[in-house]
């Protein structure tokens, strides 16, 4: 589904992102964490060509996402409030990604009764523009309209930031939901290694633009990468003394 090979991405002199090769399959729920600055949302922007690599390739379903905008038709994705048209309303936001994938404003609004609980009743019907909801419910609006056109891939960077725990639980359940019940590949970048390890089958684990570790996620992954970010801290902890 996914392949990168050879990737990298310098800024100023210092590789922010080094991955010799990643295969992702189709179906595959992928969870990747890390420190600030690990990389992660870079990894994400290059991977949606939204910033230019310096060397290597990502291939989507045999496409190469730097040559061509077929991938675009299948993949959904969700960065930061900064990639929604926030002069609009939800539902305007709604109906207009609809129509860019041939979705009539009918079905938009059957796809979106499926998420009212979601919600909360705090998105629709509220005769708000976007840019005055609050960050939480920008993200909400956010991850809901990039699964409107049922994609084949879905990317999602720290979704759970934001959101109240209600919502992070239902979040939580919209992504097993999607896990179970189609063949969808789904990449989730979190600080949250309890959200993460409980919706992703695998957890990739980024250091210094490096993917150090590749885990099938089961009942000790949580407690290996808490143990691994315990013995960061405590080394962060050291230089700051040695300094």
């Amino acid at each position: 589904m996914i392949e990168i090979r050879d990737l990298k991405k310098v800024y100023n002199g210092v590789t922010v992102v080094d991955v010799p090769s990643l295969s992702i399959s189709a179906g595959e729920s992928v969870g990747l964490v890390g420190n600030n600055g690990a990389g992660k949302t870079t990894l994400f922007r290059i991977i949606l060509d939204l910033i230019r690599k310096d060397s290597g390739e990502v291939i989507s379903k045999g496409y190469n996402v730097s040559e061509t905008d077929n991938w675009k038709d299948y993949t959904g994705s969700y960065l930061d409030e900064g990639f929604l048209i926030d002069y609009l309303t939800p539902e305007e936001y709604f109906y207009y990604i609809g129509s860019l994938y041939q979705v009539s404003r009918s079905d938009v609004d059957l796809k979106l009764d499926m998420y009212r609980e979601f919600f909360n009743d705090e998105i629709l019907s509220k005769k708000k523009y976007i840019r005055d909801l609050s960050k939480g419910n920008q993200s909400k609006v956010g991850v809901i309209a990039c699964l409107l056109q049922q994609p084949e891939i879905i990317l999602l960077d720290e979704p759970f930031a934001n959101i109240d725990p209600s919502t992070q639980i239902r979040l939580k359940n919209i992504l097993k939901q999607i896990e179970r019940g189609s063949n969808c590949t789904t990449i989730v970048s979190s600080h949250d290694l309890n959200h993460v390890t409980d919706v992703c089958q695998r957890i990739l684990l980024m250091e210094k633009g490096k993917i150090i570790k590749d885990i099938r996620t089961d009942s000790n992954t949580l407690t290996e990468l808490e143990s691994y970010f315990s013995v960061q801290q405590v080394e962060s902890f050291k230089s700051i003394d040695r300094s």
